[in-house]
């Protein structure tokens, strides 16, 4: 299952006209195959939109606020699906080559993970997390993007459903094949043994490649 041209269309002609939107990532599922996981197919859309500041994104997201506009509109090849929604703070990390490499026609390939459950001590968790697993995934060949995202309270009047995962990472490659080639290498091994030494935490995490397309504003 995937999102339709017409309704993808439709998606990013609002989410491009939205107030002080500073980066949009619109993504749609990609297959890739990773040494330690696989949590089945990828979802049909995902969004991540990208503000300056909380007031911003919230202004969107009120009862009057201009992305009820996708609220509004029926996608008729996500019929059935579920929606959810999370706001979080975007963590930037940095990579060694940043530069996006893609046939023309072809965009990049980002490998989306969340971490659903919680920790014994959240504290401990995240800075545990913070300051060893990016500085690991900074190894891998061809990575050209990492973001944590961490947990905020917000206020909106969207019809979806709220989700309060506990962090969120995206990693970013040129390719659905250079993110299988990352994740059977020797530092997908080095990540998997830091993942056993994390503070204990329930819920374990979840993995999907997904093709990602990019609109950027100033």
């Amino acid at each position: 299952m995937r999102i339709s041209t017409d309704d993808f269309k439709q998606v990013a002609d609002i989410v491009k006209a939205t107030p002080q939107l500073r980066r949009a990532r619109l993504y749609t599922p990609e297959t890739a195959q990773d040494y330690y996981t696989n949590d089945g197919p990828s979802p049909p859309f995902a969004m991540q939109l990208d503000f300056d500041t909380l007031a911003a994104l919230e202004a969107t997201i009120a009862v009057d606020g201009y992305l009820q506009a996708l609220a509004r509109l029926q996608f008729p090849s996500l019929t059935g699906c579920v929606i959810t929604q999370q706001v979080m703070a975007r963590r930037p990390f940095p990579v060694d080559d940043p530069i996006i490499s893609v046939a023309k026609g072809n965009v990049p390939c980002s490998f989306l993970v969340h971490y659903p459950g919680h920790a014994e001590d959240f504290d401990a968790w995240i800075n545990y997390y913070l300051t060893h697993h990016p500085q690991i995934m900074r190894l891998f060949d061809g990575i050209r993007e990492i973001e944590i995202f961490t947990r905020v309270d917000w206020l909106d009047a969207m019809p979806w459903q709220r989700v309060h995962y506990m962090q969120r990472n995206k990693q970013v490659f040129d390719s659905a094949a250079a993110i299988t080639a990352a994740m059977n290498s020797p530092v997908r091994h080095q990540m998997r043994e830091d993942f056993e030494k994390f503070p204990p935490f329930v819920g374990s995490n979840v993995h999907f490649p997904m093709a990602t397309h990019t609109f950027t504003f100033t």
